[in-house]
């Protein structure tokens, strides 16, 4: 895999870009962009950034971590708290991700998307109401494990660490298992359109995009 350096700033303004000449898949009004890491990754403040980006050419966009998607701890818990096949397959409520987010964004859509819907910290429904996402605007979504659930993305960016970097900087040592699942059954730098490599973070570097 060849990597170029580049910036997060000259990154999010190529995803923008890309953006901004596609189509939605779908054939419906909205485009939706994934950005797929581990926690260890700075992918909240990457989809930030291309929000931003996109903003600054007019576009509608809303930003939505799988942070917010989380299952009761019930449910998370239910093998244990450090169980990294659970955190694997049963900590993020895909269901939820399909019916609340991607489903108002289907063709014929009303395009209302709700933002989060479960705090882990409380353990208890945000009760945040969905939030318009005008025609023609863009759904970008991060989170860990996204490209192995068929979600219809547009645009998938995957931010890889070497397993020296992950290990290093992954605060929840237990979940490693996971991601080296994720790797064996997804490949997501197989499947991803670009791939950024973020072991130093002050220094990605990318594969640019993959040609159509």
């Amino acid at each position: 895999m060849r990597l170029e350096a580049i910036t997060w700033e000259r990154l999010a303004d190529a995803v923008a870009d890309r953006v901004d000449r596609a189509g939605p898949g779908d054939g419906g009004d909205w485009l939706k962009v994934g950005v797929d890491g581990p926690p260890a990754a700075p992918g909240a403040e990457f989809a930030e950034r291309i929000g931003e980006a996109l903003r600054l050419r007019g576009r509608s966009v809303l930003v939505v971590g799988t942070g917010g998607f989380l299952r009761p701890a019930s449910l998370r818990f239910e093998h244990g708290k450090r169980d990294p096949d659970a955190y694997y397959t049963d900590w993020f409520d895909t269901g939820a991700l399909w019916r609340e987010v991607f489903g108002p964004l289907e063709p014929g859509g009303g395009g209302r998307v709700l933002p989060d819907l479960w705090n882990p910290a409380t353990d208890r429904a945000t009760r945040s109401p969905a939030v318009p996402l005008a025609p023609g605007g863009v759904l970008v979504l991060h989170g860990p494990f996204l490209l192995g659930h068929w979600f219809p993305f547009d645009l998938k960016v995957h931010l890889s660490l070497s397993p020296g970097a992950l290990a290093r900087r992954t605060e929840q040592p237990w979940t490693l298992p996971a991601f080296a699942r994720y790797e064996r059954e997804v490949d997501p730098a197989g499947v991803a359109d670009a791939v950024v490599r973020a072991d130093d973070p002050r220094r990605p570097a990318w594969t640019g995009f993959r040609e159509a």
